[in-house]
């Protein structure tokens, strides 16, 4: 069986979701397909920017993720080694405050938006290959769902939301247009009990670390060095052992020592950073699909929330397929360059490991620097329909 769409959307979690809402609000037909099952959850920081706050202020979702009990984030805490450095998060643009939701909370809520919407959204439903006419162009996808039912999906765009590992960059064989060397390893866990002051971020030499409050009372507790040294602190101690090392005997590890350790420790080797080609003949891409950087940087979920946006503006100037759709996606990818560059180049020098306690704080001024700009550009969109 086959059905004809306007959009098929690779992927179902903050990027996929988010552009499939922002499509169907204006009226195209739209199916969105993720691989997992509903509800379920995945690795991340969960901490949101600024512009991540915003973009679901405007979209109308922030209610719900503040009614589900996610803790209102007000402080930033750099500690550079025994130094601490507070600043205050001041109400701005609607926004008064950071949010950091569960994975399974803000995937789930940007879904039944875009079912909302008029979406069509299916779960446990995997693409395994792209539909093609006889010049090349992408016209679809071929999906499979968990009772091994085949089905072809035929699209005027497709559009790869599916994470670093992307089979649809891959089936298009996107270029990779700047590609990282630098890349972290990193221990993820939870903790009960345990006091944050905002979001706070600490560094010591060759290692960082993250305390990040979200839902159900709990403390999202992040420890990264290079890959070598936690490779070499897992084979000595354990994950245990590794966080108590990297989190060291200062605030954080006296915290953690005191605090009820929730679930497992789970180890996320990282990689280096890429940004590919983000479009080409009838597809697109969007969120880690199309510009992936090292999680040090507590900002993928915000670049996608912002990507969405701009990647649904630039299919509804030009819904339909030629050399109109060509321009407006080569001007979304174009956009997305000039917010990602500079943050990808600060991400790769903070994510090697090659500074200092006197020259990390240089290196996240200028994080901050591009975030803003990212903000700047976001209040100034006019309202998503």
């Amino acid at each position: 069986m086959s059905a004809r769409w306007d959009v098929v959307v690779v992927g179902g979690r903050v990027a996929g979701a988010s552009t499939a809402m922002l499509l169907a609000r204006s009226g195209l037909r739209v199916l969105c397909l993720e691989r997992t099952r509903s509800g379920s959850d995945t690795v991340s920081t969960h901490a949101l920017m600024r512009g991540g706050v915003l973009q679901l202020h405007r979209w109308g979702v922030l209610d719900a993720v503040v009614a589900a009990g996610t803790p209102a984030v007000r402080r930033t805490v750099f500690h550079y080694g025994a130094e601490t450095v507070p600043v205050t998060i001041r109400p701005m643009l609607g926004v008064d405050a950071l949010r950091a939701p569960r994975r399974a909370l803000l995937d789930s809520l940007l879904a039944q938006a875009a079912v909302g919407a008029g979406a069509t959204v299916r779960f446990a439903t995997t693409v395994v290959d792209l539909c093609r006419d006889t010049g090349g162009r992408v016209t679809g996808v071929v999906t499979r769902d968990r009772r091994g039912t085949v089905r072809t999906e035929q699209a005027g765009l497709v559009v790869g939301a599916d994470g670093r590992d992307s089979l649809v960059a891959t089936a298009v064989g996107a270029e990779v247009l700047l590609a990282g060397q630098a890349s972290s390893s990193f221990l993820y866990g939870y903790w009960a009990e345990l006091p944050t002051d905002g979001y706070e971020w600490f560094y010591r030499s060759g290692a960082s670390a993250g305390a990040i409050p979200t839902n159900d009372g709990l403390t999202c507790v992040f420890v990264g060095a290079r890959p070598e040294v936690m490779d070499r602190l897992l084979a000595a101690g354990g994950p245990a052992g590794a966080v108590r090392a990297l989190a060291g005997p200062g605030p954080l590890g006296l915290r953690l020592a005191a605090a009820e350790r929730i679930g497992t420790l789970r180890h996320v080797r990282g990689r280096p950073a890429l940004l590919r080609r983000s479009h080409g003949p009838g597809w697109a891409l969007v969120g880690d699909a199309g510009y992936w950087k090292d999680p040090l940087s507590t900002h993928g979920m915000t670049d996608a929330l912002r990507d969405a946006e701009l990647l649904a503006r630039a299919v509804l100037d030009a819904p339909a397929a030629g050399r109109a759709q060509d321009r407006a996606l080569g001007g979304y990818q174009a956009r997305r360059d000039r917010l990602s560059l500079p943050m990808l180049a600060a991400v790769e020098r903070i994510a090697s490991y090659r500074w200092d306690l006197a020259t990390v704080p240089a290196l996240l001024r200028t994080l901050a620097g591009t975030m803003a700009e990212e903000v700047e550009l976001l209040a100034s969109l006019p309202a998503v329909a």
